[in-house]
């Protein structure tokens, strides 16, 4: 983010008729704000003028601060948060019951709400992991207020310490209050689709070599495949409502040229990748059709090469059958003259030798022309 970043967010999430709070959330008992919470407070610090000046420990001491310090903010991180955390900063901080419910929830879509004062906003962040071929995704819930930026993360990703980090390396930036540390988020959460983009157009090229190589395995991959890019659209395509509807305050709450700019380039970001997106589910789907019909073409030369070896074998056959006809008749005549019998016609004639041989050789000879014709020789 660049360090000369100045102009804030101020008024994006107000309304021309600010509505009341919301009544305190009244999901189970209420914690006081001396009551310390448990791990899942992983991040937590007060910043004034953009910088650090305290770190509490628990929502309590918090608080505190908050109560002490007028013009302070506070970024509160939570991983996996109980039911409990979430109803004491709602009591603290007005949160709307609809918005804690889809926090403590979970598997909500991509979206922005507004609640008065207070943005709700829920994010997917998403990992490309190329060992396995899948692309995991991490919710995140994020509650912006005037003093008051509340994270809540269900997964190990987005890693919001580097920007938290980020932030803190640009005080003047962070000094522009909650609204900094807003964009600062969308602009991670979009940055981070990058590299999955990246991952999946390297699967997609290396698809197309299995699928002309004949891969007999390439089908179980684009499905797959397809699945997820289905899943990061999912993730990535409301995204460009989210800054489209950040983006129309800009002339209502008279929002600086120079962050209409840095939204303008996330919007670009999210054009970009949603275009991505749609590109692989196009080539997938082209993919697979083209796999379909390599996969039938290989099957019909498999089955025409079954066809020709059994014409193959109809024709040796034929020409078998063919000439054992024609040796089927001489060896008639001489098994017949061939029984040793005393009494048998044309024994004693001069000629029945001869006759006897030209009538193989006729009988033969008319198979032989005949089975020509047939085309059998």
């Amino acid at each position: 983010m660049p360090s000369n970043f100045r102009m804030p967010f101020r008024g994006l999430w107000r309304t021309s008729k600010p509505e009341p709070a919301p009544e305190p959330v009244d999901l189970r008992p209420q914690i006081t704000p001396e009551t310390s919470v448990g791990s899942s407070l992983i991040n937590n610090a007060i910043y004034e003028a953009g910088c650090r000046v305290e770190k509490p420990g628990s929502l309590g001491a918090t608080y505190a601060a908050l109560a002490q310090r007028t013009d302070a903010m506070a970024w509160i991180g939570l991983y996996r948060p109980s039911v409990d955390e979430l109803t004491s900063l709602a009591g603290q901080f007005g949160l709307h019951e609809l918005a804690v419910e889809d926090a403590v929830l979970a598997h909500q879509r991509p979206k922005l709400e507004r609640y008065g004062d207070t943005l709700f906003v829920v994010l997917r962040a998403a990992r490309y992991v190329d060992a396995i071929e899948e692309v995991e995704f991490g919710e995140l819930h994020v509650f912006i207020g005037p003093n008051f930026v509340i994270t809540v993360r269900h997964a190990e990703s987005p890693d919001l310490s580097v920007v938290r980090r980020r932030l803190e390396e640009s005080p003047d930036l962070l000094a522009r209050g909650t609204e900094a540390v807003l964009y600062a988020i969308l602009d991670a959460v979009v940055d981070g689709y990058l590299p999955v983009v990246a991952g999946i157009a390297k699967d997609i090229d290396e698809i197309e070599t299995q699928v002309f190589d004949g891969d007999p395995s390439v089908s179980r991959r684009i499905y797959e495949l397809s699945r997820e890019v289905i899943d990061f659209q999912r993730a990535a395509q409301p995204l460009i409502g989210i800054v489209d509807q950040i983006s129309n305050g800009f002339d209502k709450y008279s929002i600086a040229e120079d962050l209409q700019q840095y939204l303008r380039d996330v919007a670009d970001h999210v054009t970009h990748v949603n275009e991505r997106i749609e590109e692989f589910r196009t080539l997938l789907r082209d993919i697979l059709t083209v796999n379909a019909t390599l996969v039938a073409q290989r099957q019909n030369e498999d089955m025409q090469k079954v066809g020709e070896a059994s014409n193959r074998q109809a024709v040796e056959t034929r020409k078998i059958s063919a000439w054992a006809a024609i040796l089927f008749a001489p060896s008639l005549v001489t098994g017949i003259y061939g029984m040793n019998f005393r009494f048998m016609p044309e024994l004693e004639l001069s000629w029945g030798y001869p006759v006897a041989l030209l009538l193989m050789f006729g009988v033969s000879a008319a198979l032989f022309v005949a089975f020509k014709k047939l085309k059998w020789l």
